[in-house]
C-alpha cells in the first residue's frame, strides 16, 4: 500500500514537473523569445551594419516550432531604406531536430525589400556598411582548422519568397541609374547541406524588371557537393537597361531594342569546377543604335536577331553556337572628308595609349568555338562618302547573306553567298568560300545592270567626267591568296559596259558614248599586276572632239591636274624607257563596229566641222611589253563621202618600239576645209577634192611622217579676212603647184616630239603647205623649173633670157630656156607669162652705134675712131636716133612672144607683152638680160 502511494506520488511529481517545464517552455516560447528577438534583431543590425531597424511584431509558437516576424524595416546611416519585409515565417521540423538536423519545414518571406547599391569603387553597400561597423583587426587572425570544417546539417523543406522587390542602384557611372525587380518570387524545395544520393532540391525563381523584362530561373540544387542544373531565361530586357550595363564596352548609343536570353545549364563544384550550358537562345528585337547621344537618328536598326543552339563547356573550353539569323538589317555608314568611317571613329588609335604586352597573355588552352552559320535576309546598307568632291550615296538593298560553319579552326574554308540590289539600279552576287587564316578567297562574282551614274563622284576624282548613262555587267571568278606577302590572286571572267554616255560636267554636248563595250575573256593577276583581255568589242562608239575658242580641246579637260600625277610622270621619266612597267597588259583583239568620230574647231569663223562614220575594223596584239607588235586595220567614211583606210603596225605601248602607220583617204570635199584655208591663206575654198596618203613612223614620242597630199581641181573662193593669213600671192602659188589636169600633188614631210605640248600634227602639216605656197609665189620660176624637171637649169635661169647687145638675137644656150619654159606653161594653163622687152642704154646703145657707123659705108672702123665715137656717146655729145632703143626693146619682146607661141606652141592667151623698159641688166658675159614675170588668171 505504501509502495503504491509512493509510486503515485512520484508520478504526480513527474507530471507536475512536466507541466511546470511545459509552462516554462510555453512562457519562454510565447513570451520571452519574441521579446528578446524584438530587441536583439535591431541591436545586431545596428552593431554589425550600422543600420537603424525596427520590427513591428515577432511571435513564436514553441509547440509548432515556428517564428513569425512582421513589419521589419531597416535604414542605413544615410536614412535610406535598405532591407525590409512584411512577414517572415520560419517553421522547423521537430523530427529532424531529434536526428540532429536543423530542419526547417517552411521559411516564407512575404513582400521583402532589398536595396543593393553598386558604388563608385565597384563594391556594394552591404560590404561598405559591414566594413564600417566592423573595422579590420590590426593583425590578421591565424587561420584555423575550422575553415575546413563541414557545413552544419541543415535541411529546408521549402523556402518561399513572394511579392519581393529588389532595388539595384548603380553609382559606378557618371549618372546614377536604378533598376527595380518586382515582383520577386522564389520557391526552393527539399534543400539539404549534406550529400544525399539521388536527391536534389528544386527551385523556381521569377522576377520582373520595370514591368517589362522578366527572369525565370528553375532547376535542381545540391549543396554538398555543390551541384545545380536547370534553365535560366531573361526576357525582354529593354535597351535602356542594356545601354547602361554595356556603356563601358559599347561606344555607341542604344535607341531601341529588347533582348531575350535563355539557356539550360549544369554546374558542379568540387576538386574541379564544372560548368556547361546547352540549348541556349538569344533573340534581339527591334534594335536601334546611334553613333552617339548627339546623333539625331539611329544609324543601325534591325528586325530580329536570333541565335540558337548555344552551348558552353568550361572544362573543354568550348563554345558552340547554332544558326545566327538576322532580318531587316538597316545599316548606314559614312566616310568623312578626312577619310574616317563613322562607325570606326570610337576605335581610332590613341597616340598616348600603349598596346598591351603580348608576353603577359595567359598560356592556357585557348577556347574552341564554332558557329553553325550566319544568315541575313532583307538587309539594307547605305554608304555615304563625303571624301570625294561631290558626296556619294549608294544603297545596297534586299541584301541577303548566308555562310556555312565557322570555327576556331581558321584554316578551314567557310562557304558563303551574298546577293543584293543597288537602289540606283543593278544586282550583285558573290558565291564561294573563304579561309580566314591564312587568308584565301574564292568568289564567283556576278553583276548586271549596275548603273554607273551612282559612282560618278569616284570617277571625277581622277577624271573630269559626268556620267549620264551606262550600266555595268560582270561575270567571273576571283581567287585571292594571302598566305604570303604580298597578296596574290587572279580574276577571270567577262565584263560589259552598255549604253555608256559621258560628257563634261555642266555641258550638254556629248563627249563619248557607245552601245556596248564587251571584254571577254579577262584574266587579271593581282601580283605582279598583269591584265590580259582576249577580245574587246566596241559597238556604236561615238567620240565628239571640240576645240574651243581658247584653243583648248574638250578631251584635255578630262584629265585633272594633280601633284601626284606629275610626280608619277617624273618617276616614269627617271626610270627610262627600258625599265619594266609595274603594270603589264595585253589585248588580243580590239574590234570596232560602226564607230563615229566628230571634230569641231571653234577657233575660227565659221567653225570647222568634220566627221568620220562607218568606222569599223580591228586592232590586234596591243601590249606594253616588248617585243610586241600589234596590227591595226580600220576603215571609215569622212564627211559622208570620202573613204578612209588606216592600217599599220603598232609597237609595244609606252616603249621606244617603232610604230608604222598609214592613213589613206580618197574623195574628201575640199570646201569642208574652207575655214582653215581662210585662216592661213586668206581665201575660202569653192570646190575641189582631197586625197591623202600619210605614212607615220613613231618611236616613243618621236614622230617622222611623210604626208602625200593630192588636191584635185582646187578652186579658191572669196577672200576671208584673217590676221594669220600669209602675205603672198597665194593664187599664183597654187597655180604653180597645179598640173595641166588641175591637180596639186605635194609631199609634206614633218617630224617632231609628240610630248611637246606645242606640237600638233595637223597644224604642222598645214603650215608646211602654206610655206610651200609662199615659196612657190616668192620664187615662181624656181617652182616651175623643179616641176618641169629641167635638166641642167635652175629656176633663176628659167625666169630670164639674154640677148646679144644691140640685137634681137638670143645669146648662146638661151633658146633651151624658152623651150623648158614653154613646157611649164603648157602644163599650167592658168599661168600667164608677162614679157617685158628691155634694153640697157649703154650696152645696147654702143652696139647700135657701132652698127650704125659700120652700116654708113665704112668697111672698117679704126680703133681710134671707135674710141672717139664711144667717148662722145657716153658723154652725150653723140646720140642715136630717138626711137632706136625703144624699137629694140619692143622687138625683143615680140621675138620672145613669137618664139613661144609659134615655135613652142604656148597658147596665145597665156602670153602678154608689157611696156618695154630701158633698165635691163647685163650678164657677166656682157649680154643684155630680159626678165619674165608670172601671173595667174
Amino acid at each position: 500500500m505504501a509502495q503504491s502511494r509512493q509510486r503515485s506520488r512520484i508520478s504526480r511529481n513527474l507530471l507536475v514537473g512536466f507541466l511546470v517545464l511545459l509552462v516554462l517552455y510555453a512562457l519562454a516560447g510565447f513570451l520571452l523569445l519574441p521579446w528578446w528577438l524584438e530587441r536583439e534583431v535591431p541591436e545586431q543590425l545596428k552593431q554589425r551594419l550600422g543600420w537603424q531597424a525596427q520590427v513591428t511584431d515577432i511571435s513564436a509558437n514553441p509547440f509548432a516550432l515556428s517564428i513569425e516576424a512582421l513589419g521589419l524595416s531597416a535604414e542605413d546611416s544615410s536614412g535610406e531604406p535598405v532591407v525590409g519585409f512584411d512577414r517572415l515565417l520560419v517553421n522547423m521540423n521537430f523530427f529532424q531536430l531529434i536526428r540532429g538536423i536543423a530542419g526547417f519545414e517552411t521559411i516564407r518571406l512575404e513582400d521583402p525589400f532589398i536595396r543593393v547599391d553598386l558604388l563608385e569603387n565597384y563594391s556594394v553597400n552591404f560590404a561598405r556598411d559591414w566594413q564600417k561597423a566592423n573595422p579590420a583587426p590590426a593583425q590578421p587572425e591565424a587561420a584555423t582548422s575550422e575553415n575546413n570544417a563541414e557545413l552544419p546539417r541543415l535541411y529546408f523543406g521549402q523556402i518561399a519568397v513572394t511579392g519581393g522587390e529588389l532595388l539595384f542602384r548603380d553609382f559606378s557611372t557618371p549618372e546614377m541609374a536604378e533598376f527595380r525587380f518586382t515582383p520577386l518570387n522564389l520557391t526552393l524545395n527539399d534543400l539539404a547541406t549534406w550529400r544525399r544520393e539521388g536527391q536534389n532540391s528544386d527551385y523556381v525563381l521569377s522576377a520582373s524588371l520595370g514591368g517589362e523584362a522578366s527572369i525565370e530561373w528553375q532547376g535542381d540544387l545540391s549543396v554538398t557537393p555543390f551541384y545545380s542544373n536547370g534553365s535560366l531565361k531573361i526576357s525582354s530586357v529593354g535597351y535602356e537597361t542594356l545601354g547602361h550595363f554595356l556603356a563601358p564596352y559599347f561606344p555607341y548609343d542604344l535607341r531601341g531594342g529588347s533582348i531575350t536570353v535563355s539557356s539550360d545549364y549544369e554546374m558542379q563544384a568540387g576538386e574541379a569546377f564544372y560548368l556547361e550550358t546547352r540549348n541556349g537562345e538569344v533573340v534581339l528585337q527591334d534594335l536601334a543604335v546611334a553613333l552617339d547621344q548627339q546623333s539625331e537618328q539611329a544609324r543601325l536598326t534591325s528586325g530580329t536577331l536570333s541565335v540558337d543552339a548555344i552551348g558552353f563547356d568550361l572544362n573543354t573550353r568550348e563554345i558552340r553556337v547554332g544558326q545566327v539569323s538576322l532580318a531587316n538589317l538597316d545599316l548606314a555608314l559614312a566616310r568623312s572628308e578626312t577619310g574616317q568611317i563613322d562607325w570606326l571613329a570610337p576605335f581610332a588609335a590613341d597616340p598616348g595609349k600603349k598596346e598591351p604586352d603580348s608576353g603577359s597573355a595567359g598560356s592556357g588552352q585557348p577556347f574552341r568555338w564554332s558557329v553553325a552559320g550566319v544568315t541575313l535576309t532583307d538587309g539594307r546598307v547605305l554608304w555615304q562618302d563625303r571624301q570625294p568632291e561631290t558626296a556619294v550615296e549608294i544603297a545596297l538593298e534586299q541584301l541577303s547573306v548566308s555562310t556555312g560553319r565557322l570555327s576556331h579552326q581558321l584554316d578551314e574554308p567557310v562557304s558563303y553567298e551574298i546577293s543584293g540590289t543597288l537602289a540606283s539600279g543593278g544586282t550583285l552576287s558573290l558565291t564561294g568560300q573563304a579561309t580566314p587564316a591564312p587568308f584565301t578567297l574564292e568568289a564567283a562574282i556576278s553583276g548586271s545592270g549596275v548603273k554607273l551614274a551612282a559612282f560618278e563622284p569616284y570617277l571625277q576624282e581622277g577624271a573630269n567626267l559626268a556620267i549620264t548613262g551606262g550600266s555595268l555587267g560582270v561575270d567571273g571568278n576571283l581567287d585571292l591568296d594571302g598566305q604570303k606577302e604580298p597578296l596574290t590572286g587572279t580574276f577571270s571572267g567577262t565584263a560589259e559596259v552598255a549604253g555608256l554616255d559621258v560628257g563634261l560636267p555642266g555641258s550638254s554636248e556629248p563627249l563619248v558614248s557607245w552601245q556596248t563595250l564587251r571584254l571577254a575573256p579577262i584574266e587579271y593577276n593581282v601580283y605582279p599586276a598583269r591584265l590580259e583581255i582576249g577580245t574587246v568589242t566596241l559597238t556604236d562608239p561615238m567620240v565628239n572632239v571640240i576645240r574651243y575658242a581658247n584653243s583648248v580641246h574638250n578631251l584635255e579637260r578630262i584629265v585633272r591636274d594633280s601633284a601626284g600625277g606629275q610626280a608619277s610622270a617624273d618617276n616614269a621619266s627617271q626610270q627610262g624607257g627600258d625599265a619594266a612597267p609595274e603594270f603589264i597588259f595585253r589585248i588580243g583583239q580590239l574590234i570596232i563596229e560602226d564607230g563615229k568620230l566628230a571634230y569641231t574647231d571653234r577657233t575660227m569663223e565659221p567653225a570647222f566641222t568634220t566627221s568620220v562614220d562607218r568606222l569599223r575594223g580591228s586592232v590586234t596584239g596591243l601590249s606594253n611589253i616588248s617585243p610586241q607588235e600589234g596590227k591595226v586595220a580600220l576603215q571609215g567614211r569622212v564627211d559622208g563621202v570620202a573613204d578612209m583606210d588606216f592600217e599599220g603596225t603598232i609597237g609595244a605601248l609606252g616603249t621606244e618600239d617603232v610604230s608604222n602607220l598609214r592613213l589613206m583617204m580618197e574623195g574628201l570635199s575640199l570646201p569642208a576645209l574652207s575655214p582653215y584655208f581662210g585662216r592661213y591663206l586668206g581665201y575660202g575654198v569653192d570646190s575641189g577634192k582631197l586625197r591623202l596618203n600619210l605614212d607615220y613612223k613613231i618611236a616613243g614620242t618621236r614622230i617622222d611622217a611623210s604626208n602625200r597630199v593630192v588636191m584635185d581641181r582646187l578652186e579658191l573662193g572669196s577672200a576671208v579676212p584673217s590676221d594669220q593669213a600669209v602675205n603672198a600671192p597665194v593664187k599664183l602659188g597654187l597655180a604653180l603647184l597645179r598640173d595641166r589636169g588641175g591637180v596639186i600633188e605635194v609631199n609634206l614631210p614633218i617630224s617632231g616630239n609628240l610630248a611637246n605640248p606645242d606640237f600638233s600634227v595637223g597644224q604642222v602639216v598645214m603650215r608646211a603647205f602654206v610655206n610651200l605656197l609662199v615659196k612657190a609665189a616668192a620664187s615662181p620660176f624656181t617652182m616651175l623649173g623643179s616641176i618641169a624637171e629641167l635638166a641642167g637649169l635652175s629656176g633663176e635661169e628659167l625666169g630670164k633670157v639674154s640677148f646679144v647687145p644691140g640685137s634681137v638675137k638670143l645669146a648662146q644656150g638661151e633658146a633651151e630656156k624658152l623651150a623648158a619654159l614653154a613646157d611649164g606653161l603648157r602644163e599650167r594653163p592658168n599661168l600667164l607669162l608677162n614679157i617685158r622687152g628691155s634694153v640697157d642704154p649703154q650696152t645696147d646703145g654702143l652696139a647700135l652705134l657701132r652698127d650704125e657707123m659700120t652700116a654708113g659705108g665704112q668697111k672698117t672702123l679704126s680703133e681710134d675712131a671707135w674710141q672717139e665715137a664711144r667717148k662722145a656717146y657716153l658723154s652725150g655729145e653723140r646720140k642715136l636716133a630717138p626711137e632706136a632703143l625703144g624699137n629694140l626693146a619692143a622687138a625683143r619682146g615680140v621675138a620672145i612672144r613669137n618664139l613661144l607661141q609659134s615655135t613652142h606652141k604656148v597658147p596665145e592667151d597665156q602670153l602678154f607683152l608689157l611696156d618695154p623698159a630701158r633698165n635691163a641688166q647685163v650678164s657677166g658675159e656682157g649680154n643684155v638680160v630680159t626678165a619674165f614675170t608670172l601671173d595667174v588668171r
